[in-house]
């Protein structure tokens, strides 16, 4: 395999800034670099598909749309719960996030967007849906998966164990 450039079943490791309207969001600075195994959606694909072809040393600016980033706002994504429904040692308060359980038993991410009496109402929407995401990426290293990576479709760093 040619693990020269970034492409599909590469790991690329990079440093990476995050802006979102001129602010600094998050950054792999104090955290090193970020790992990640190309072509298994392991990263949002506007962000992926801008490395494409990179090689060790490549800086880019890469501006990801909502589309190919987190979605765009949807102002349906927003559902009512009674407050009972929550766990009685949980605190529950405006902006804090937390996984909901649909029916299916998959995980999805909800933030409490206002609490009016015994109502509690969940917003869906990821914090950066609808928002255009400004990256500087740099890929500081390339390499070859193990066969364990590659089955599993994701970088396993140090002791994972799945």
């Amino acid at each position: 395999m040619n693990t020269d450039s970034v492409q599909n079943g590469v790991v690329v490791s990079m440093e990476y800034t995050l802006h979102v309207d001129g602010e600094l969001l998050d950054s792999s600075a104090g955290h090193g670099p970020l790992e990640f195994l190309a072509g298994y959606g392991n990263i949002i694909p506007g962000l992926e598909n801008g490395m494409i072809g990179m090689k060790i040393g490549d800086s880019k600016k890469v501006i990801v749309p909502p589309a190919e980033g987190y979605g765009e706002y949807d102002n349906e994504a927003y559902l009512d719960v009674p407050k009972g429904q929550f766990p009685k040692d949980m605190a529950v308060e405006e902006g804090m996030e937390l996984t909901v359980r649909d029916d299916s038993g998959e995980g999805r991410y909800a933030r409490i967007e206002s609490i009016e009496g015994e109502t509690v109402r969940l917003n869906f929407n990821h914090p950066l849906a609808g928002d255009e995401l400004h990256f500087n990426v740099k890929v500081v290293g390339l390499r070859e998966p193990t066969d364990e990576e590659l089955a599993h479709g994701h970088v396993h760093a140090g002791g994972h164990s799945h």
